[in-house]
């Protein structure tokens, strides 16, 4: 594996298949799975998605990348590939789309995977999210009312289109396998993520787990 296939992320929206390929895809590399969501924030996690402060949770899932990456980087320096259901463009694209207002500097040295944005028809989308047990968030519901917004927002990023449409979970992982990583996305920004002074402008406010062996 080369050394830029050490690192690779999975984005997309709801019901592209995101959670169900990362574990696959790890198998498949020999690589660890981190949670972008460390297990450390799961229960806070639940209070703050109970909540409508969009500037509160982007900050809150921002916290938690960070966290996350310190974990990413001691296995990338040891050699060891690591795989996540989403990082950085995620968090930045949804709360874009959902109308955060704060303007984010990311370091320029954050690890920098090769990201792989699923994308599915939306009639086979909306099935698939129909078919789960777990009922919607807030914050699901009104990333299907901006889920135009947020496919907009993710095309700033360099990715490669996965088309998991009519795909079975082992052939959208033979699709990753097989995708050519040397050329980004034709839409995505050819700027790698932490390159970008300012990801969300900033706008005034009115007055009112896995170990390391």
């Amino acid at each position: 594996m080369s050394d830029r296939l050490l690192f690779e992320s999975l984005e997309g929206l709801r019901g592209t298949g995101k959670s169900t390929i990362a574990p696959m895809l790890a198998a498949a590399r020999e690589a660890v799975l981190v949670p972008t969501v460390p297990l450390l924030y799961l229960p806070l996690r639940r209070e703050i998605d109970m909540r409508g402060n969009v500037e509160a949770r982007m900050c809150f899932y921002l916290s938690g990348l960070f966290t996350a990456v310190d974990e990413i980087q001691r296995y990338l320096s040891a050699g060891i590939p690591v795989v996540v259901e989403s990082y950085f463009a995620r968090c930045l694209a949804n709360h874009r789309a959902f109308g955060a207002r704060l303007g984010i500097a990311l370091p320029p040295d954050l690890p920098e995977p090769v990201t792989y944005h699923l994308v599915c028809a939306e009639d086979e989308r909306r099935r698939r999210l129909a078919e789960r047990d777990k009922p919607a968030s807030r914050w699901d519901v009104l990333g299907e009312e901006v889920s135009d917004r947020i496919t907009d927002a993710y095309s700033r990023f360099p990715m490669h289109r996965v088309d998991t449409t009519g795909l079975g979970p082992e052939q959208v992982v033979q699709a990753i396998l097989a995708t050519d990583t040397q050329g980004a996305h034709r839409r995505a920004d050819a700027e790698s993520v932490g390159a970008h002074r300012h990801l969300l402008p900033p706008v005034p406010r009115r007055s009112e787990g896995t170990r390391l062996p």
